[in-house]
């Protein structure tokens, strides 16, 4: 165990490389109208890119939480930091889309070990049970923190100087985090080793997760009843079925389903699914808002999002101070409904709103899932053993990417249907009183925005129910003010 005076070094240092991580994934999206033209390449094409990395991400995330747990979590955390650094140099020396994808998924690999092993370190680094949820929910919020401030930093390296700064800029950084890791975090594992490794449940779970994250993420290009998207969900399904059959004759399986028959463990997932599906799938819009009817620019819809940063780390450092004084469902619920209170304010946007419109509820949102994240977090590590932290914690990273992926994809599909609908609907209750082309265009242009603006609206509405529905689904998770206060410790 590390010493107490190291252990707000370790929580510094695992949050520079979750930060890091997470932050490439959110940059590298603006980077891409740069990488078509370098490359010559189509905008369906450069999908790829984002498509890659993510399948890679979710499909190795079971993997690295299950080596951090026998091999030593230090040991996994190293490999995946030095492995990520190495993807970002080469990614950013790619020279074609092909080599790109390659690069970005070896990039993917390496960084889907950051989460599990992160977890079970901060797990296992904080016995106390009130500094184990101060440390969890300051760690959880560095990653909506990355989200922020992503468009803010890869605005200006971008313009400065070039897409491939975006990744070339992990070199100096990472190499400031591996040597924090390197003086700082001590080696823990599980004590009793593996007899085998399940190689084949993580072949049947790398398949169904890529089946599943593929049609998430093209469904709406493909269609989501189109062949492509049939043979993925045929697929999904083929695998999960061989996956739990591999799991349940396993003597060390990658997901030990016991879990699942843990009422607070299965609550908490349900709970994350739902508020995280809600929350990706709402945010998502907001730059595309700003930028079509709000005139914004890529950067000053990134400023949209630093009042957010702020009220999550000020929320996360005050939630982790209610363990133990509150129940965590109590906390889990406030949390969630107010930040479904900040995202139904975002119904009241339209053409004439200003900043504040769309910072303030972001803000509200933000502050609402910030002092929630350390319960959530505390109570999955609070309920399982210590030597299975690190499976746990993929299991939540995992379902909380899912959950990302299905919001972002659900929600992109309601903008667009919604859209049609009101269209024809709004067409449908017009009357043009003139014959003049120039009012007709002037009406048609009309009819389309009050169309788009419905259609957000719906989007948002539809994310605030979904977190209220969390909010509800927090009052299950059962798990008591006491039981939050079982000690972790490292043999």
């Amino acid at each position: 165990m590390a010493k107490d005076s190291l252990k707000w070094w370790i929580l510094v240092t695992v949050i520079v490389g979750t930060f890091l991580g997470r932050l490439d994934q959110t940059i590298v999206n603006l980077a891409l109208p740069k990488i078509i033209e370098d490359f010559g390449i189509s905008v369906g094409a450069a999908g790829w890119i984002a498509t890659a990395y993510i399948l890679a991400n979710a499909v190795f995330v079971p993997v690295w939480g299950k080596l951090g747990d026998t091999i030593g979590r230090k040991k996994v955390y190293m490999i995946g930091f030095i492995v990520f650094i190495v993807g970002s140099v080469l990614a950013g020396l790619a020279w074609n889309l092909g080599s790109m994808i390659v690069f970005r998924v070896i990039q993917a690999v390496a960084g889907s070990a950051d989460y599990p092993t992160a977890m079970a370190i901060l797990a296992v680094t904080f016995r106390e049970p009130k500094e184990r949820a101060q440390a969890l929910g300051l760690w959880s919020a560095s990653f909506a923190a990355a989200a922020v401030f992503g468009p803010l930093i890869g605005g200006p390296l971008i313009d400065t100087f070039g897409w491939r700064s975006v990744f070339l800029i992990n070199l100096p950084v990472g190499i400031v985090g591996l040597i924090m890791a390197i003086i700082f975090i001590d080696e823990s594992k599980n004590e009793q080793p593996i007899k085998s490794f399940d190689v084949w449940g993580a072949l049947t779970l790398g398949v169904a997760l890529s089946a599943i994250v593929l049609v998430l993420d093209k469904g709406i290009d493909w269609g989501w009843v189109s062949t492509e998207a049939l043979l993925c969900y045929a697929t999904a399904i083929l695998f999960l079925a061989i996956f739990y059959w591999v799991e349940r004759t396993h003597e060390d399986p990658i997901v030990d389903f016991k879990f699942f028959r843990n009422g607070v463990f299965m609550n908490t997932l349900l709970n994350n699914f739902v508020v995280f599906m809600g929350m990706m799938g709402g945010i998502f819009v907001i730059p595309v808002f700003a930028q079509t009817f709000l005139s914004y620019n890529a950067t000053e819809a990134g400023y949209l999002f630093i009042p957010m940063a702020f009220a999550l780390m000020i929320a996360a450092a005050i939630g982790g101070r209610l363990t133990g004084k509150v129940q965590p469902r109590y906390v889990i619920a406030a949390s969630t409904f107010v930040a479904g209170v900040g995202i139904f304010m975002l119904t009241w946007l339209d053409p004439r709103s200003v900043a504040t419109d769309i910072s303030i509820p972001l803000a509200i949102m933000a502050f609402g899932m910030g002092f929630g994240m350390a319960q959530r977090t505390n109570a999955i590590a609070a309920v399982v053993p210590k030597e299975e932290i690190g499976v746990a914690s993929s299991i939540l990273a995992l379902v909380r990417n899912i959950a990302g992926a299905f919001g972002i994809a659900i929600f992109a599909s309601v903008l667009t249907f919604m859209t049609e609908t009101n269209m024809l609907e709004i067409a449908r209750n017009t009357v043009v009183r003139s014959i003049d082309p120039a009012v007709y265009q002037q009406v048609v242009g009309l009819v389309i925005l009050k169309a788009q603006i419905s259609a957000y609206t719906t989007v948002f509405l539809i994310a605030a129910v979904l977190l209220m529905v969390g909010a509800v689904t927090a009052l299950f998770i059962d798990v008591k003010s006491e039981d939050m206060d079982v000690e972790v410790h490292v043999e």
